[in-house]
C-alpha cells in the first residue's frame, strides 16, 4: 500500500499509528485509498458512531454531515521554500528507490561538488555521502532544522526531471493557495 501511494513505509506506519508528524494531506491519502474518507465528514463534525453491519442502523439512509476543510500551506517564504524542497526530495527519494541507477548520478553531482573543495558546505555533503551510500533517506526528509540543511545543500534534486520538478512546485503552489475539500452527500454502507 506504501509504494502505491508513493509514501514510505515508515510514513504509512505513522499514520497508522496515529502520529502526528505526518501532514494532513498525507492522512488524506491514505484515508482515500482505504475508502474512509467519507469518515472524515463525521470526525469534522465530531460525531463518530460505528454501525454494525447486521443491524437496522446499518441499511438505514441518512444524510452525511456537510464538510469543508481548507488545507493551506503556511504563507510565509522560508516555510513554503522548505515545502518545495521537501516535497521535491520527496519524489527524488521515490525516483532513487524505483531506479537505484539514479543514486550514482547523484553521488556523481556530490562527489564533483567536494571535489570544487567549497568549505562552507563540506560538513553537510559529507553528511549527504553517508545519506547516499547508506540511504538514510529520513535525516533528509525530516522536519528538524538540520534536515532543512541538508535539503538546502543536496544533490538530490540533479535526479529529478524538469517535468516531475515542475509538477512538485505547481502543487505547492496550489497548496499555498488553499485546496478546499468537500465531503457531501449520502452515508454509504
Amino acid at each position: 500500500m506504501a509504494s502505491h501511494l508513493g509514501l514510505s513505509r515508515a510514513t504509512l506506519r505513522a499514520v497508522e499509528a496515529g502520529d502526528s508528524t505526518p501532514s494532513m494531506g498525507t492522512y488524506l491519502k491514505v484515508m482515500s485509498a482505504v475508502g474512509i474518507v467519507g469518515d472524515l465528514a463525521l470526525l469534522a463534525d465530531g460525531v463518530m458512531q460505528t454501525v454494525k453491519s447486521n443491524t437496522a442502523a446499518a441499511g438505514a439512509s441518512r444524510d452525511a454531515p456537510l464538510a469543508r476543510i481548507i488545507v493551506s500551506a503556511d504563507a510565509s517564504r522560508h516555510r513554503i521554500q522548505d515545502l518545495q524542497s521537501l516535497a521535491l526530495h520527496e519524489a527524488a527519494v521515490r525516483r532513487v528507490r524505483a531506479d537505484p541507477a539514479l543514486l550514482h548520478q547523484a553521488q556523481a553531482v556530490l562527489q564533483k561538488w567536494l571535489d570544487a573543495g567549497d568549505q562552507r558546505s563540506a560538513s553537510l555533503w559529507l553528511e549527504w555521502k553517508d545519506i547516499l551510500e547508506n540511504r538514510k533517506w529520513r535525516k533528509a526528509l525530516g522536519r528538524t532544522h538540520r534536515a532543512q540543511e541538508l535539503r538546502q545543500a543536496s544533490p538530490m534534486t540533479a535526479v529529478l526531471p524538469p517535468e516531475v520538478r515542475k509538477r512538485v512546485l505547481q502543487e505547492v503552489r496550489e497548496l499555498k493557495e488553499g485546496v478546499v475539500l468537500e465531503i457531501a452527500g449520502r452515508a454509504s454502507q
